[in-house]
């Protein structure tokens, strides 16, 4: 029996389930470690996502005789560059809407009141089902925008955490840059033969995934948030170049993220001329489709074929354990185990099928 697949599963399972419970039983022993991990996590991350996007422009100089300091300080350049032109060519844009915003806040909270003021007072003259219905919608928008109120509130100061951790991204971008290399070898060296030519496959196969999900989806996000300006610009919306950038960010989240960035692109709508939202809804509908039939297949291809039902779950999941960390990291964190998990599959069919033929 303890040749089983099953039974060996079943004791994988129980030995991690008993390992998770001694490390929640002796967590206090672990909370500096957790501590230098939530201090460096935004910078490594951040770091991590630079070099994915710089890395074609780091193989291109190389491979033209650019020594690889010298491509590193090209690279670090450029990107010191791009952080320049954003500051004198958009963030003005940015910061005069946000600024208008903000003056004409109290007037957008007083009509979006009004609309709601208006709905509630017409339930009286629908049945008693619809209005129960209604009432406990109501109750679920409560604890929800509870909900997200204190996720945004955790992010701001997850943001404003990574904003003072940001002096450490060039130095992790730049050891990255140096020594990515020498990680598959560094791994591979405790194992010989076989295993060690899987465990190189492995790791290719795990960097070509985060590769495709990284570059892919900033990809997607960039040409969302440029469609999105070109819409809202031809319909007139204000604040359009402030709530493209919003669907920029939001589209980082995937599948749920364009239905985030639509809500206040409505709520600006309605308060400007109520007919410019189902204008918004039209180029929001449009981008989408341009985006999940043409934009993400053409850029991802299959390397991330998840069904969006398990998105939503992994993202509902995910964002109830680990906040708006969770639900960022939910996809790519879950296609790399699929990608292991994948490779131990097709490892263990081929040792079968050798066994087999030997056999025969």
């Amino acid at each position: 029996m303890t040749q089983k697949r099953w039974f060996q599963t079943a004791v994988a399972v129980i030995f991690t389930l008993i390992i998770i419970l001694l490390l929640i039983q002796l967590q206090a022993i672990f909370s500096p470690i957790f501590t230098v991990i939530q201090t460096i996590f935004v910078p490594l991350l951040i770091g991590g996502v630079l070099f994915y996007l710089t890395r074609p422009i780091l193989h291109f100089l190389m491979n033209h005789k650019f020594p690889k300091w010298s491509a590193i300080i090209i690279i670090i350049a450029l990107m010191g560059l791009l952080i320049w032109l954003f500051y004198i060519l958009i963030a003005p844009i940015v910061t005069q809407q946000v600024n208008s915003l903000i003056d004409n806040a109290p007037e957008i909270i007083n009509t979006v009141e009004g609309y709601v003021e208006y709905f509630l007072t017409q339930r009286e003259h629908m049945p008693t089902a619809v209005q129960d219905q209604i009432s406990n919608v109501s109750g679920q928008l409560t604890d929800w925008a509870a909900t997200i109120g204190s996720g945004i509130g955790s992010f701001i100061m997850s943001l404003f955490s990574g904003v003072l951790a940001l002096v450490l991204v060039p130095f992790f971008l730049i050891y990255i840059m140096i020594d990515h290399k020498k990680f598959a070898p560094f791994v591979s060296k405790f194992f010989s033969g076989d295993r060690k030519a899987w465990v190189r496959k492995t790791l290719g196969d795990v960097d070509h995934t985060l590769k495709s999900y990284i570059v892919g989806q900033l990809l997607v996000s960039l040409v969302v948030g440029i469609l999105l300006l070109t819409g809202y610009l031809i319909i007139g919306l204000d604040y359009a170049f402030l709530l493209a950038l919003i669907g920029v960010v939001t589209n980082v989240i995937p599948f749920l993220g364009p239905y985030i960035a639509v809500i206040p692109a409505i709520i600006i709508a309605l308060f400007q001329d109520p007919i410019m939202a189902v204008y918004v809804g039209i180029i929001m509908l449009i981008a989408q489709q341009i985006e999940g039939n043409l934009i993400t297949p053409n850029v991802m291809g299959n390397a991330l074929s998840v069904h969006p039902l398990t998105v939503i779950t992994l993202i509902l999941a995910a964002g109830n354990i680990a906040g708006i960390w969770g639900i960022i990291l939910a996809i790519p964190f879950y296609a790399v185990v699929k990608t292991i998990v994948i490779n131990i599959y097709e490892k263990r069919q081929e040792i079968k099928d050798t066994a087999t033929e030997n056999v025969s």
